[in-house]
């Protein structure tokens, strides 16, 4: 039988979930500086200076969050907990590749050698211990805090499962993950602070603006698949 388009827009959503997880845990070693208020200079207590310093593995891993909360919202909390265990064994698939890849040894004409190679990829096997411990725990944390907060608003109030969820959870994975990283001696414990504040901050951010995204795409949803939403409801009271 043909899968549904209902069925391939869950698959689709999956992959963007998987590809978003993999990549920050592929790109995390190079840090940036963002000033979002630069210029801004009639701001008080020179918030106009305010600078992020975190690194650029965070810029696709909220996504993976906005990702579960719309899995959760449609096709219920049994559906985004498959998303996550999926995330997780592709992760192990990648670290197997990664070190592996790093293991054989580089032709004389290779274009990357190996220490540039080992350079930019050496930490990804601390860097994924940590990340899919904190992934885990975060993700898990996450659903079950929206299916929490839509119990008890009775369905209500789109916003606050989309970000009371997200937020605690986003708050427990950073703080997680700089732990292990500092412990493992990747990142330096004098940084642990100043990485936990603006990370943090970071997340909560983007979990803000995206949730009118969040909105759209629930409606888009239910104006796409009323059928096959009120089947699934009906075999699983946590969807839609």
């Amino acid at each position: 039988m043909r899968p549904s388009r209902f069925e391939i827009t869950y698959l689709c959503l999956a992959g963007i979930f998987i590809a978003a997880l993999v990549g920050c845990n592929l790109i995390f070693q190079k840090f940036f500086t963002w000033t979002p208020l630069a210029g801004m200079t009639f701001l008080p207590g020179g918030l106009s200076g305010f600078t992020f310093e975190i690194s650029v593995g965070i810029l696709p891993y909220p996504v993976t969050f906005l990702v579960t909360d719309i899995v959760s919202e449609i096709y219920g909390k049994k559906r985004a907990d498959m998303v996550v265990k999926a995330g997780f064994f592709a992760s192990l698939f990648i670290l197997g590749v990664v070190v592996l890849a790093d293991v054989v040894p580089a032709t004389s004409w290779s274009p990357v050698n190996e220490t540039t190679f080992h350079r930019v990829f050496g930490l990804f096997g601390p860097a994924i211990f940590a990340s899919m411990t904190a992934y885990l725990v975060a993700q898990f944390i996450d659903i079950r805090l929206f299916h929490f907060w839509k119990r008890l608003t009775r369905g209500r109030h789109l916003w606050l499962r989309n970000n009371g969820s997200t937020i605690l959870s986003q708050l427990v994975d950073t703080s997680l993950v700089l732990v292990i990283l500092c412990v493992a001696e990747v990142i330096e414990w004098e940084r642990f602070a100043d990485l936990l504040g603006k990370g943090f901050l970071f997340k909560v951010l983007v979990a803000l603006l995206d949730t009118p995204f969040f909105y759209a795409l629930v409606a888009l949803f239910k104006r796409l698949f009323p059928e096959e939403i009120e089947e699934l409801r009906r075999l699983d009271p946590s969807a839609a």
